[in-house]
């Protein structure tokens, strides 16, 4: 295989080549309701070619490794047709490796059947109470042998697995209809997703007591984020406007997003980066062969680093941070993020909470829009907070505003943690990647909050 590969590469004339190869297998089950929807064990293969000529791409994709070097070929003529500039790539140097998963348990190793006894416990207990309108949830699996070889060098073998599931309960009476979810994933041990049933039971239960919660009343409040609002914040709010391909193709961004720039009090700190061990967004390499980095956004409150690929580190004149990918061989790799996370504070909970008169805290989500700086999140369940205690329930809300005045008002942080590993990202049709994103507790004045 290498040496076919390697030969393929060979001769083409263009600036840079690499090309990829990927056997995947991977399963997926979905009910809707009580009823199964979706079952599916299903296997692969496939690869693509990349070629790059005087700052153009050509872009190739192919279900067999036979003329693969007409594929090359193919991909090198695409790319001097369109390539008139000049070719800038962040230097990296060639690395030959072989990298496999280190597993608790093996999905793989669980039959299919089994899954699915394990996914009909948990419909039974979303459905052991009255007042559930109907229920979705989802598993699925895979496993993806990648090869990745470029004309630089480079010869990398590199085995990844992913899990994810998620589940929706929708109750309702009289008329009022209230949703919980529950998202979890793991890169490492299917035992994730084994004895959730109290977990399955917290969410059903959520459900049915939001339908007697009250809306706030819209306005300005102190707002505490649990660990999974604080992560979903800052991937969806900051950490999109951290991919430099967006940043680099609008003048606006470069004007806002310019590196030394203060965006929050000394307390803020902000990583992204798939060097951290153990979670979905974790690998050894990137999809253009460069090492997994940690990297500051935001340091001390102060702008000081954005995600690349090779290309985009090329223009700016910045070091490769090791996130280019894509999400399967049908897809380019672009700059995408990783685990992102505020890094944990020194305020306990206690400590944040004691002062606030009138607030909220706001947990979980499922839902919500960015458009440029700005954002929209709804919250999968929230409290008042009166003198310094969690007092009655709340639904509907929904917090809104601009993502720098935001971080600018975030005063405490917390020092605890919370990793998300469920769902996925999307971008540019690539969806779900695996990523993760949390944080600690985090205090947030004068947020807005839609309501009454």
């Amino acid at each position: 295989m290498r040496d076919l590969i390697t030969d393929a590469l060979k001769g083409h004339g263009v600036d840079y080549v690499e090309i990829h190869v990927e056997e995947s297998e991977g399963s997926r089950i979905a009910y809707r309701g009580k009823e199964l929807e979706d079952i599916v064990r299903a296997s692969g293969v496939g690869g693509s070619v990349r070629a790059l000529y005087k700052g153009g791409w050509g872009f190739v994709t192919f279900n067999d490794l036979s003329n693969l070097k007409d594929r090359v070929a193919l991909a090198a003529r695409e790319a001097r047709l369109v390539g008139k500039e000049e070719s800038l790539l962040a230097p990296v140097a060639p690395v030959v490796d072989s990298v496999k998963p280190v597993l608790k348990k093996d999905p793989f190793s669980v039959p299919l059947v089994e899954k699915k006894k394990l996914l009909d416990e948990y419909v039974e207990v979303m459905w052991a109470v009255p007042g559930i309108q109907t229920s979705m949830i989802r598993y699925g699996d895979s496993r993806r042998k990648l090869i990745f070889a470029s004309s630089e060098g480079s010869y990398i073998e590199q085995e990844k697995v992913d899990m994810s599931a998620g589940l929706t309960v929708i109750a309702r009476k009289d008329g009022n209809v209230q949703q919980a979810t529950l998202s979890l994933g793991s890169a490492e041990d299917f035992g994730f997703v084994e004895g959730i049933h109290s977990q399955v039971e917290e969410t059903r239960d959520r459900a049915i007591a939001l339908l007697s919660a009250k809306r706030p009343k819209g306005g300005e409040y102190t707002v505490i984020c649990d660990p999974v609002l604080s992560g979903v914040f800052v991937h969806e709010a900051f950490g999109h406007l951290s991919e430099s391909d967006f940043v680099y193709e609008n003048q606006r961004m470069k004007e806002i997003m310019v590196l030394g720039r203060r965006f929050g009090n000394p307390i803020l700190n902000i990583v992204d980066g798939a060097a951290i061990p153990g979670l979905r967004g974790s690998y050894k390499y990137d999809d253009e062969g460069v090492p997994a980095t940690k990297t500051y956004l935001v340091t001390e409150g102060v702008l000081t680093g954005r995600l690349h690929s090779r290309e985009t580190a090329g223009k700016m004149g910045e070091p490769a941070t090791g996130n280019a990918r894509a999400i399967s061989f049908r897809f380019p790799p672009i700059v995408r993020m990783t685990n992102t996370l505020i890094e944990p504070g020194k305020t306990t909970f206690a400590e944040m909470i004691a002062d606030v008169k009138e607030g909220i805290y706001a947990k979980s989500w499922y839902g919500g829009t960015t458009s440029m700086e700005m954002f929209t999140f709804s919250a999968g369940e929230a409290f008042m907070i009166r003198n310094g205690q969690i007092a009655e329930p709340l639904q509907g809300v929904v917090l809104t505003g601009n993502l720098f005045t935001t971080l600018e008002n975030i005063d405490a942080i917390g020092d605890d943690m919370g990793m998300t590993q469920g769902g996925g990202c999307g971008k540019g049709g690539q969806v779900p990647l695996p990523v993760s994103n949390g944080g600690p507790h985090i205090r947030i004045r004068k947020c807005v909050i839609g309501g009454e």
